[in-house]
């Protein structure tokens, strides 16, 4: 039988490898079938169709992780042939799976640039800009995990013929993004040497496309460089592509600028970076609108970067401009029908709400700019109108950035609580949705934010607060999207750290119970009822709280819809977590098992699996009574139902609590053997003791009394002999005793039970058999029987009786051999005065 398995095993491996095997060989024959059919098909004008080579194409990292040597030898060849002619598909499909073959690591990197890099380079100037951007980033992956010495050899130096004038448009493209990557892979003095007159070339290059590409590329070539270099060699290619004609070739210089802007000192912003900046300013309001946009993103970080070299009246230019830019398109709007006009802001309408949508995002810069004191002087105005502009990006940005606000305000954080509230009415549920983001966050700092308020926050001085919070949650509630419902009420479980529990009981909780029994969305249902329990939980008058009980039990455990009562349970399972056991099991413990004998099984399944939450919220013997209801209804359902998915669930609680019981009365059972053991020992020491004092005084007698009679040692001797007896016969029946107790314990503390069964077994096979019968009857119970038992009071009962009397017992032999012993003693002492009075007389 051994034999057969084992050839059965070496079959389905040599029948996979066979499987590997012909899967490599179909596809290096369909690949060369494909690549002379594409030849045909090109030779008669057809491009032909590639799906089924695109499909192997795509599959080459399985084959790859299968049988890299094979498909290296069979599969990589043909693919190098069919892509000579394949289409865009197939290009873009080879561009990715060779990515995934370098990700994998199924080969060596050193297999991989002797196998790939080569089909790669061969591709890289196709046709289509799509595929060549494609295998341009497969290159610069590839160029990440290459060799120095490859990347020199392979990628270096054809890059100097590739970056001549006289190469394609398209070929002087790739070399200047591949310039970028190899600034930061090799030494300065290498770059220096090998990479900057390249890029010196292409900057100055005819067409602006190139000259645009390079500009890009001078920031990640400055960081491979070094601040040095970067001074004496990129600042100044800079500064002559800011002047470019080309307006795609002056933005992206600016934007270059702005992010070295940390790698000039103080002299080269002053003299240098700052008058180009100004001279952008200036131009894009009269002639070059084209950078307005990428002017307005930049501008925040542009005047903090540029701080510490402003004069008082570049300060407050920069400032006015940005006010400029925050209005900018809004001033037009005078109501003219001018058919010129008209044209002229349908064409600039989108790139005037781009500017201020940058003039939004950079605001909380702007703050930091003009420092957070001055903000009510000089960005107030600003604030509100960015606020209230009447387009809908703009007014999201600003509720995105209103907690970065609220915090830099600090103190003065009272002077925007209008616009929050402003925000929270907005017509969109988008700006909505972005403000509640941060809404406890916001609130918070309204109450904390200002360093004089008293006991009386300052919150409370916005009347319209608590109306445009229960606006935004009903228009929320009306509208479709009800992820942003959902996201609304669970941030207004806040609401008790801000407001009254008065306000939040005639405002807020009356609502979430609405929502819970007429919403039909239960992600919805289940954050309202989340958040009315914490509602619960704040609040401060116990007769609003045995309302919102009663209600909660009457219109939701009792209800008519068996979907309020699935929410019930629901209910009930926030309680549990955010309430105490005993609130639970006061207010809700038996309207949850009422629910055992809910007529829809749904209901029955859901109450079941909360029976494992439902029992830990018990504290025995205080709620003993409630474990009684609970096992009757676990009882009954056992017996009585008839759905075979709530009658599983029953059983495997009730068998894992069952374990669980067993276990802990195991537990107990070894408790009072530890406590037994001890009070052996201890009585051992002490019987130790008094026979070594007996003895002790014995030898000092005989030492002082030589001259004693015969008689009186003989009877010391018969006295002493006989305590002895008795008490070496009592200390061989407590040592006995302990031996077995000592080895019992060995067993019984290192127990592993697998299983019920186990325990039984243990606890049968101590050998202490009078002082636990009782509890190996417990053990031996069977989970045939339905009834549902937590633990087996008598029997826990029975066992530490029999114990305790074991223990009784060892007591009462011990007193009885001591009495025994005193009574010789005193009979002996009684003998030797008499004896003693007639010989005086």
């Amino acid at each position: 039988m051994k034999n057969s398995m084992t050839l059965k095993g070496l079959f389905t491996c040599s029948e996979k490898i066979w499987n590997i095997q012909q899967g490599i060989y179909s596809a290096a024959l369909f690949l060369h079938e494909e690549y002379h059919a594409k030849v045909t098909c090109c030779s008669a004008g057809d491009s032909g169709q590639d799906v089924q080579g695109t499909s192997v194409v795509a599959n080459l990292p399985v084959l790859m992780r299968q049988n890299p040597a094979e498909t290296l030898r069979r599969v990589l060849p043909k693919i190098r042939e069919v892509l000579h002619v394949a289409g865009v598909e197939m290009q873009l499909t080879a561009a990715v799976s060779f990515l995934t073959v370098l990700q994998d690591e199924s080969v060596s990197i050193h297999t991989y640039s002797h196998s790939f890099l080569h089909i790669i380079l061969q591709n890289l100037e196709h046709r289509d800009a799509g595929v060549s951007n494609a295998w341009l980033e497969t290159l610069l992956a590839v160029i990440e995990a290459l060799p120095k010495e490859t990347i020199r050899h392979e990628i270096l130096n054809p890059l100097v013929s590739k970056a001549q004038i006289s190469q394609t448009l398209q070929s002087r493209l790739v070399s200047c993004k591949i310039m970028g990557k190899l600034a930061n892979k090799f030494e300065s003095h290498i770059v220096k040497r090998e990479i900057l007159p390249l890029v010196k070339s292409l900057c100055q290059d005819v067409e602006y496309e190139v000259r645009t590409c390079m500009c890009r590329q001078l920031e990640p070539i400055a960081q491979g460089i070094g601040t040095e270099l970067t001074k004496t060699v990129v600042l100044p290619e800079l500064v002559e592509l800011a002047r470019d004609e080309g307006s795609s070739v002056r933005l992206a210089a600016f934007e270059t600028l702005v992010n070295l802007l940390d790698m000039f000192d103080s002299d080269d912003r002053r003299q240098t970076v700052l008058p180009l900046v100004k001279s952008f300013c200036e131009k894009s309001f009269k002639a070059d609108e084209s950078i307005l946009v990428s002017l307005s993103f930049h501008l925040g970080k542009l005047c903090n970067g540029l701080y510490g070299i402003f004069t008082p009246e570049q300060h407050l230019r920069f400032l006015e401009f940005y006010k400029k830019l925050c209005t900018l398109g809004l001033q037009q709007e005078n109501g003219h029908n001018d058919n010129q006009l008209q044209l002229q802001t349908l064409e600039q309408e989108k790139k005037y709400i781009s500017v201020r949508k940058n003039c939004a995002y950079n605001f909380p810069a702007m703050i930091v700019f003009v420092d957070p004191k001055n903000f009510h002087l000089e960005l107030y105005s600003i604030f509100f109108c960015l606020c209230h502009d009447p387009e809908v990006p703009v007014r999201y940005t600003m509720a995105i950035s209103f907690y970065e606000v609220a915090k830099l305000l600090n103190s003065g954080v009272y002077t925007i609580q209008k616009e929050l509230v402003t925000l929270l009415q907005d017509e969109s549920l988008e700006v909505l949705d972005a403000l509640v983001g941060h809404l406890p966050e916001i609130l918070e700092l309204m109450i904390n934010g200002g360093e004089n308020s008293g006991s009386e926050s300052k919150l409370l001085s916005i009347p319209d607060l608590i109306p445009a919070l229960t606006t935004a949650e009903q228009r929320a509630a009306t509208s479709l999207k009800w992820r942003t419902h959902e996201k609304l009420l669970q941030k207004y479980a806040c609401l008790p750290q801000i407001i009254s529990s008065d306000q939040i009981y005639y405002r807020f909780l009356h609502r979430m119970l609405t929502i819970i029994l007429t919403n039909n969305v239960l992600p919805v249902q289940k954050a309202a009822a989340r958040t009315l329990c914490v509602y619960l939980r704040y609040n401060r008058k116990q007769e609003q709280r045995h309302e919102v009980i009663q209600k909660l039990i009457e219109q939701l455990g009792q209800g008519k819809s068996y979907w309020n009562r699935l929410r019930f349970l629901d209910t009930c399972e926030f309680i549990m977590e955010l309430f105490s056991k005993s609130f639970f099991c006061k207010y809700f413990f038996l309207p949850v098992l009422e629910l055992t004998h809910d007529p829809v099984a749904n209901v029955r399944i859901k109450l079941c699996y909360l029976l494992p939450k439902v029992k830990s919220t018990l504290k025995i013997p205080t709620d003993k009574h409630l474990l009684q209801q609970l096992e009757l209804c676990i009882r009954k359902l056992l017996c009585q139902e008839k759905d075979k998915d709530v009658l599983t669930i029953v059983k495997r609680f009730q068998k894992r609590f069952y374990e669980n019981d067993l276990l802990d009365q195991e537990k107990e059972r070894q408790e009072h053997l530890l406590l037994e053991m001890e009070q052996l020992e201890k009585e051992k020491q002490q019987n130790e003791g008094r026979s070594a004092n007996v003895n002790d005084k014995i030898f000092e007698k005989k030492r002082r009394d030589n001259k004693t009679s015969s008689v009186l040692v003989k009877s010391m001797t018969l006295s002493s002999s006989g305590s002895s007896s008795g008490t070496s016969t009592g200390k061989e029946d407590k040592k006995s005793k302990l031996v077995r107790s000592q080895s019992f314990s060995t067993q019984a503390l290192h127990p592993k039970y697998s299983n019920i069964d186990k325990c039984s077994n243990k606890s049968s096979a101590t050998g202490y058999t009078s002082s636990l019968s009782g509890m190996g009857k417990g053990c031996m119970l069977s989970f045939s029987d339905d009834s549902f038992r937590t633990r087996s009071t008598g029997n826990s009962g029975n066992a530490t009786f029999s114990s305790s009397s074991s223990l009784i017992a060892s007591h009462n032999s011990f007193n009885s051999t001591d009495q025994k012993n005193n009574g010789n003693k005193e009979s002996q002492s009684r003998k030797m005065s008499i004896k003693n009075r007639k010989s005086n007389s």
